[in-house]
Formats: C-alpha cells, sequence, structure tokens
C-alpha cells in the first residue's frame, strides 16, 4: 500500500490530493488548499505554508509525493515566488523524510484525464469521480 500526495504548489494557494493505492486501486483520502494570509509579508507567507504542509502531512501521513514542476512565467517575480513556494513544499516533505518526485503539469493532466491539454475543470471532475 503508497498514500500518494500530490501537490499544486503556490504563495497564494497551494492545492493538494491524497489517495492510497493498493495494486492498482486507488482509494481518495482526501484534498484541500493551504492559503496563506495575503496582507503578511512573504516570509511569513513562506513560513504558514511550511506550517500547513506540516499538518496535512501529519493528518495524512502520505508515504510518496509527487510535486508539479517549476514552468517558467512570463513574469520573473511570479516564477520566483513559485519557485519558493515549491521549496517550502518540498523541505516539509524531505522534513519527514518522504521521497519526491517531480513532474510537469502537463505530465499530471496526462496521468489523470489522458491528455495533455486538460482543462483544470477537466482534472477537477476525474478527481471528483475518485472520491
Amino acid at each position: 500500500m503508497t498514500r500518494l500526495i500530490g501537490i499544486d504548489p503556490g504563495l497564494r494557494r497551494t492545492g493538494f490530493g491524497v489517495l492510497e493505492i493498493t495494486g492498482k486501486n486507488p482509494r481518495y483520502l482526501g484534498s484541500g488548499v493551504i492559503r496563506p494570509s495575503v496582507i503578511a509579508s512573504e516570509p511569513d507567507r513562506l513560513k504558514e505554508l511550511y506550517q500547513g504542509m506540516q499538518e496535512v502531512l501529519a493528518q495524512y501521513a502520505p508515504t510518496l509525493a509527487v510535486v508539479e514542476r517549476v514552468f517558467v512565467n512570463v513574469n520573473p517575480k511570479s516564477t520566483l515566488s513559485l519557485g519558493q513556494a515549491r521549496g517550502v513544499a518540498i523541505a516539509a516533505l524531505a522534513a519527514r523524510e518522504i521521497l519526491v518526485h517531480e513532474i510537469t503539469p502537463l505530465k499530471v493532466k496526462q496521468s489523470i484525464v489522458g491528455t495533455g491539454r486538460a482543462s483544470k475543470e477537466q482534472v477537477q471532475h476525474i478527481g471528483a469521480c475518485l472520491c
């Protein structure tokens, strides 16, 4: 049995979903969003994200993680913030010695929906079917 957490990092919102996989049978355990305060300083928001990740990891006790790989945005500041949030999420996982795999957003969509060009709504619909 594997308990898998998927993480979509962001400084404003970090989404997560948790599955328990036995053989080829996935079972939905939970999902949610960590939302650091938008009015806090960037260091405080990163701290809140780390604390939120620790709470989620304590609650679900995953054994394996998949974190979305950073892609370069048009806005360099957004790319930097995304990279920092991603680093905090990976640090929280590493602190609990959880193996981390990094995949692109295209690969996430391909794995869930069957096409890398799927919309967020299509991914959410398939995810809801696992509940």
